[in-house]
């Protein structure tokens, strides 16, 4: 069985994974990046720079919560100096099944490996407030029975994923809870 470093050695770029991304998801997260900025004072960067550790991304560029996501985490990754690398959650679901979410492969999840390529914590894949909001919007659809609830269901991801884009309030949330998930561990 591979080590999380194991696969972290043979993971991708951040920056590459986002480049190769063939979704239509790419133009969201790229407008991500480029409008979301990181306080270089903040006194997550400090730390991370202190400790150094190194980020797993496990992910898939269909996933509008790794549209979202990821670029924030690149953010983090780069102000810090930091190596954040990412392995495709469908090649090799041995990593993922580690890292279950109520029993299912729900991604992205970070994983952040001290020098030893150990596991310390782990975030993802949904800050908290945005959890709220999806269960709340998928309570409004219609059973899974319903002969209109698959396109119902693909309206309302086309509308997260837009509003993921354009409501900066929804970086801020990914930003803040990252954040506080990191200090803890971290300190």
């Amino acid at each position: 069985m591979k080590t999380e470093q194991q696969y972290f050695e043979q993971g991708i770029s951040m920056a590459e994974y986002m480049e190769q991304m063939k979704t239509n998801l790419k133009e969201g997260s790229f407008e991500i990046y480029h409008n979301f900025k990181i306080d270089e004072n903040d006194e997550l960067i400090p730390l991370l720079k202190e400790k150094k550790p190194h980020i797993l991304t496990i992910t898939e560029d269909w996933c509008g919560d790794a549209m979202l996501n990821n670029p924030i985490m690149r953010k983090i990754a780069e102000a810090a100096g930091l190596d954040i690398r990412c392995v495709f959650r469908d090649e090799d679901t041995d990593l993922i099944d580690r890292y279950l979410t109520n029993g299912g492969r729900a991604i992205p999840i970070y994983l952040f490996l001290n020098e030893e390529g150990q596991v310390i914590g782990k975030w993802g894949p949904r800050a908290p407030e945005l959890q709220q909001l999806v269960v709340e919007e998928r309570a409004k659809l219609p059973a899974k029975d319903d002969p209109t609830f698959e396109e119902k269901q693909k309206e309302l991801y086309t509308t997260l994923q837009e509003k993921f884009v354009k409501d900066p309030q929804c970086a801020k949330w990914v930003y803040e809870d990252m954040k506080k998930v990191i200090m803890e561990m971290l300190s």
